[in-house]
Formats: C-alpha cells, structure tokens, sequence
C-alpha cells in the first residue's frame, strides 16, 4: 500500500467512517487506483436496512478523485483547494448492491481534462472480477466560504 487510510485523512476532508477508501496501490498525475473493504462493514454509514446501494460506487469514485486532488496539490507543495462535485455523467451500474462483493473493491479515476478551476475525472469501480459501476465526474474548485 503506497497511502494507507491514516494519511487519506489528512488529504480529503471526509472523516471516521464516511471515509470510504482504505488505501491508494498507484498513482501518478493523471490517475489514482484506491481499494476499500468499508462496503462489507456493517457499520458503513450509507448502508440502508443493512444493504449498500451500488448507488453509493458513485461516493467511492468521487473519493478516489477527491484523494488524487490532495495528493497532486501536496506534490506542488501547496494544500488542496476547495472543492465539490458539480456534475456526474454517464453513471452506469452494473449490481444492485455493493456488500454481497467478497472481494475488496478497486476505484480506478483517471483525470480527463483540467483547467483553472475545474477537472473531469473518468472512474470505474470494480470487484470480484467484474465492473460494478462506472462514471465521468466534474469537479469546481473555488475560495472557502
């Protein structure tokens, strides 16, 4: 593991269990692989009468894009702005549900475009040996409040 949970923490602002991701296995400046086991945690805070939505891939991918902001903006030296999803576009399921999958989830993002102010990130979620969810993103960055 090249980034375990602990130092996730310090690069996104989602804490204690509404951080999804356990660890980063590659990245460079265009792209990010994350693996998560917190879709099989019964404690998993986007859990609904004890399932996980594959809805909720879509959190786990904008997670991933969020981590490879920080991690970018660590490398300029500089601390990552503040951000928000402005868009999600051609989302596909491929499950129903995140927590009958026995292996760990793999989130894959790769940085499409980027520019002053915004980024499009393309991610796919995957698990045991099958796609489970895909989608593009848009991110704005902006000052704080």
């Amino acid at each position: 593991m090249l980034i375990d949970k602990a130092e996730i923490y310090d690069l996104i602002p989602h804490s204690g269990s509404m951080c999804l991701l356990d660890g980063v296995t590659a990245w460079d400046r265009d792209s990010i692989v994350c693996v998560s086991i917190t879709h099989r945690d019964q404690t998993n805070p986007l859990r609904r009468q004890g399932r996980l939505s594959a809805l909720h891939a879509f959190e786990y991918g904008a997670q991933a894009v969020a981590i490879h902001g920080g991690l970018l903006a660590r490398t300029a030296g500089k601390q990552a702005p503040f951000a928000y999803l402005a868009a999600l576009r051609h989302g596909r399921l491929f499950v129903a549900y995140l927590d009958c999958i026995e292996d760990r989830l793999e989130v894959t993002a790769r940085r499409q475009a980027g520019g002053a102010g915004n980024t499009i990130y393309e991610f796919r979620v995957d698990g045991g040996g099958q796609a489970l969810a895909q989608a593009r993103v848009t991110i704005i960055t902006r000052a704080p409040p």
